[in-house]
């Protein structure tokens, strides 16, 4: 038998329900066309170009070598817009590469949008949006709607509109506030005042150079740019943008000295086949009783973090009976999918922190890599969970490498200093108002994977580790011994030294790794074999008990009714029906781990993962009530 068995965290679509599913989003591809002015589509008539319609614009995100950008047409009149056609121009090098939901074409600089055939009208007090990628790092100007000014004022034949002001710098940032200042704009009749954009939106005008932006939340990043107006109210083009970040952390931090922490891992797939969203962890009463989710997981790949399924993570489209706050997601919002439901879920619950987990079982190929480059590694992780359609959801980074300098699915060589090398250069980037924390072997056999690594190097850098105190027996031995695959201690018949919860924290702080940077795992799920007689651990088996999503693995959900507990060992229990036997935590083993974890001081407990439950969160309740 290997050192250690095969994980939980199989990537396996075709045992975990239906393949990742491909966003329905038309995307009107297209490059760069050379059309003579002439070619191009008529701008509206004067009957269309009414001063009673607004476009604004927003670079969502932007990835060094190219971003993402967004024109939203919004009808502040009377009467429906019946077509929208907004011009613009983009410095030379600034370029759209790809658009949807608007007909998108250049002639040089020069670049005009124009509606299809279905998104035309837009209602009184409406709005509508298209989005394209494109490269470069300018800003557009000369902005015209149906011919007006994109701020709903007229264009005046003979006057100028105003020159771009000079990009916003910031000073006296607070937690909740943040002092612009910008050079002025110029205009041949005169500047009358400034429009200050945060994020896009308007949030002040202002007649000075200077403005205070308060109400602010801590620790959030915010992108600020200034429009100038003229005495005849015609806006010239939109600075350049600056980022800024509040201080210090927001009003809930999450457990703090002396509080346990109770971590969930929430699965991107299980969105599909096993239907399961983060709504539920609101229905089940689960969101109430944790203090961390790990959203599991990112890929690691070329030695960077990348993105795992972009259609779960934040593409698909949630009705209101399956979103947090009861509203469906409307087609033209900036983020969709499960991040903007843990953002809704943050919201109503503000004591969760969110952490972004990479690797796992299937995706820890890439970590071998990324010791290689442990600073460009860390650079690759903050820039996604940072960006800005989504950094408000994540509180922190959470790396699964399984194994360093061990084998997994893998095997890796990248020594024994790769695992406290990478974690320096996470916290390096990271910072100190972020959490980092790592899950991690709990192999406790003399000379195993703890062995292997400088665990207790790396403890410096991380805020816990989550010791995976589970799946250390499994079917994977098709035909036995049978045995607990979480037990808490040894036992009489153990197939294997070491492998328990006891020896693994044990072993762990003799290297000198704090007992309060340690959870304890738990699965929410059972093992189990076939073609057993014997009740008692230690029987023969023919193979893999069946389950719903994979052979040898059930959901407790399940279990607790098809094959309901026969009997206990090492902390752990076990069950016996017809000739399939199971190992699986029940609320009262949990508690009495809970328990043991409290007297060994550990920091709290985790679990893998919240769709094995019961639909009233019968386990999560055991952990929380179990932490003191």
């Amino acid at each position: 038998m290997s050192t250690e068995s095969p994980r939980r965290r199989s990537r396996l679509r075709s045992s975990l329900g239906p393949g990742r599913a491909t966003r329905a989003k038309a995307i009107a591809g297209f490059t760069a066309l050379l059309l003579p002015l002439a070619a191009m589509v008529g701008l509206a008539t004067p009957a269309q170009a009414a001063t009673s319609a607004t476009a604004t614009y927003l670079k969502k995100s932007d990835w060094g070598s190219g971003f993402e950008g967004q024109w939203t047409v919004k009808n502040t009149g009377t009467t429906a817009l019946s077509s929208w056609t907004i011009e613009w121009d983009f410095p030379s090098g600034t370029a759209v590469g790809s658009a949807w939901d608007a007909s998108v074409t250049n002639s040089g600089t020069h670049w005009t949008a124009k509606n299809l055939s279905w998104n035309g009208s837009v209602a009184p007090g409406a709005s509508i949006s298209f989005g394209f990628n494109g490269t470069g790092s300018g800003s557009p100007t000369g902005c015209t709607l149906n011919g007006a000014s994109c701020d709903g004022g007229g264009t005046i034949p003979g006057d100028s509109a105003p020159s771009k002001p000079g990009t916003p710098t910031t000073s006296d940032i607070t937690d909740t506030s943040v002092k612009l200042s910008w050079t002025a704009a110029t205009d041949d009749n005169g500047i009358k005042n400034y429009d200050v954009l945060r994020d896009g939106a308007k949030v002040a005008t202002v007649t000075t150079t200077t403005y205070t932006d308060t109400g602010l939340t801590k620790g959030t990043d915010y992108s600020y740019t200034v429009q100038a107006r003229d005495t005849a109210d015609q806006t010239g083009p939109v600075s350049d943008a600056v980022a800024v970040r509040t201080t210090g952390k927001d009003d809930n931090p999450g457990p703090g000295t002396g509080d346990k922490v109770n971590l969930g891992y929430f699965t991107d797939w299980g969105v599909y086949g096993r239907n399961y969203h983060v709504k539920n962890l609101v229905t089940s009463g689960s969101a109430e009783k944790i203090t961390h989710i790990n959203y599991a997981f990112g890929n690691v790949q070329g030695g960077k973090c990348t993105v795992g399924d972009s259609y779960a993570d934040y593409e698909m489209a949630y009705t209101a009976d399956q979103s947090v706050d009861g509203v469906a997601d409307t087609w033209d919002q900036p983020l969709r999918g499960s991040f903007n439901q843990l953002r809704k879920l943050k919201a109503e619950y503000p004591h969760i922190k969110v952490l972004w987990s990479f690797g796992g079982w299937t995706w820890s190929g890439g970590f071998g890599a990324a010791a290689q480059n442990p600073a460009a590694f860390a650079q690759s992780c903050y820039d996604l969970v940072e960006d800005p359609r989504w950094a408000d959801v994540f509180d922190g980074i959470d790396i699964d490498w399984e194994y360093p300098n061990a084998c997994g699915l893998t095997c890796d060589t990248s020594g024994p200093a790769a695992l406290e090398t990478l974690s320096s250069a996470l916290r390096a980037k990271f910072g100190s108002d972020n959490l980092v924390t790592a899950a991690i072997s709990a192999d406790g056999s003399d000379g195993g994977k703890l062995d292997l690594a400088d665990y207790a190097g790396a403890a410096q850098s991380f805020d816990w580790y989550n010791v995976m105190t589970y799946d250390f027996f499994g079917a994977w031995d098709a035909k036995g011994p049978t045995a607990p695959h979480s037990p808490l201690t040894s036992y009489d018949g153990v197939p294997q030294d070491g492998f328990n919860s006891a020896a693994a924290i044990a072993k762990l702080k003799a290297k000198g790794v704090p007992a309060s940077k340690l959870l304890l795992g738990i699965g929410f799920y059972g093992r189990g074999w076939t073609g057993v007689t014997e009740a008692a651990p230690g029987g023969s088996a023919t193979g893999a008990a069946p389950g719903t999503y994979e052979a040898g693995i059930e959901d407790y959900k399940v279990l607790k009714n098809s094959c309901p507990v026969t009997g206990t060992v090492a902390g752990t229990a076990y069950a016996h029906c017809g000739t399939n036997w199971w190992s699986y935590d029940t609320p009262s083993t949990i508690a009495s781990k809970m328990a043991w974890a409290n007297d060994q001081g550990l920091g709290g407990a985790f679990f893998w993962e919240f769709s094995g439950d019961t639909a009233n969160g019968e386990l999560v309740s055991a952990m929380a009530g179990g932490l003191n």
